[in-house]
């Protein structure tokens, strides 16, 4: 395994992430996306903590805090060192019937922060993302919100999931202008499905020094090599319920031709192939994978072992390539004036 610095700080993380969506189930999009409980839960923790995975990710709101608590029972059942662990979790959706149980308040981050702790059961998050946008709370309260719970010893590393790339700079303004805590991360939808993040967001992440953890990196199963033009249902795959993220799906099918046709020359699966490609983009950190069951995780874990050459690599590039965009296209055009 392989260990890359988290951004511009000094903490060290597995180039894998491994992501705990399908721990717990419960009702609606979760009971799609994984039923996983305890034994199964601890079944792939050891496997992954085997592995060299130092960095796991979750959310309050997956499983609506199950995950979260099956997590951490999971790393009390197995004796991991805690301190040899990169543990993540996410604030904004909501998790309770109240008014404020939503959002990026102050009052919202400081009650998640402590529920998560309570579920997890331990003293700190390593690294606290904001799950998404919340247009009705002012950035520079959130950030002054993220600087005072780091400052409080509860969170470690704070980052950010789904914002446009103007209001993650607009967030890096305010934490330098007053001297407060800044993201160190960038948690986006990344997939050769979905490379919209080329466009804005990683620029961003590289002018910032953040690191960047694709989600989805399999675009929610589609790329598995379960799908083709001839098998709309792969009968085992939350995409047959749950049909997320977006895909343009006559596009993926001829990305899925490509990476099917490398992955039998190196005798590997479909999935090993997409998962490589993530892997080796420029500014990415690490790559965050889920599982349902341990031939899953152990097929997705051997991604990191595949080489891909020069040329494997432009051919996937060239079937999954963004399509020109302005104002894009004009300032290539005119930075070529520029050397």
């Amino acid at each position: 395994m392989k260990y890359n610095f988290l951004g511009g700080t000094g903490l060290l993380v597995s180039e894998i992430c491994f992501g705990t969506m399908t721990f717990g189930g419960g009702q609606g999009i979760w009971s799609a996306i994984g039923q996983l409980k305890q034994d199964g839960v601890n079944e792939l923790m050891k496997t992954v903590i085997d592995s060299g995975i130092n960095f796991i990710d979750t959310a309050n709101v997956y499983s609506q805090g199950e995950s979260e608590t099956l997590l951490g029972q999971s790393i009390i059942d197995l004796g991991f060192n805690r301190e040899e662990l990169v543990i993540a979790t996410k604030v904004r959706g909501k998790m309770g019937d109240g008014i404020n149980s939503i959002g990026l308040s102050r009052f919202h981050i400081f009650n998640s922060v402590d529920a998560s702790l309570k579920r997890l059961q331990l003293d700190h998050i390593d690294v606290l993302y904001v799950h998404g946008v919340d247009k009705r709370t002012p950035i520079e309260e959130t950030m002054r919100a993220l600087n005072d719970i780091v400052l409080s010893g509860k969170v470690r590393y704070i980052a950010c999931c789904n914002w446009p790339a103007w209001m993650v700079m607009k967030a890096a303004g305010i934490a330098e202008k007053n001297g407060w805590n800044k993201f160190v991360g960038l948690q986006y939808y990344y997939s050769l499905a979905g490379r919209d993040i080329e466009r804005e967001v990683l620029p961003v992440a590289e002018d910032l020094n953040l690191g960047v953890m694709p989600w989805s990196p399999l675009a929610g199963g589609f790329l598995s090599g379960k799908y083709t033009r001839d098998t709309e249902k792969a009968g085992d795959s939350r995409r047959d319920t749950f049909d997320f993220p977006p895909v343009n799906k006559d596009k993926a099918y001829d990305i899925i031709d490509v990476i099917s046709d490398i992955g039998k020359q190196h005798n590997v699966s479909a999935a090993q192939v997409a998962l490589a490609w993530v892997r080796l983009q420029k500014g990415v950190t690490s790559t965050i994978i889920g599982a349902k069951n341990i031939n899953q995780l152990n097929d997705n874990l051997k991604s990191i072992e595949l080489k891909l050459s020069a040329d494997e690599l432009q051919r996937i590039d060239e079937v999954s390539a963004l399509t020109r965009e302005y104002p894009g296209w004009m300032v290539e055009r005119q930075a070529a004036d520029r050397g």
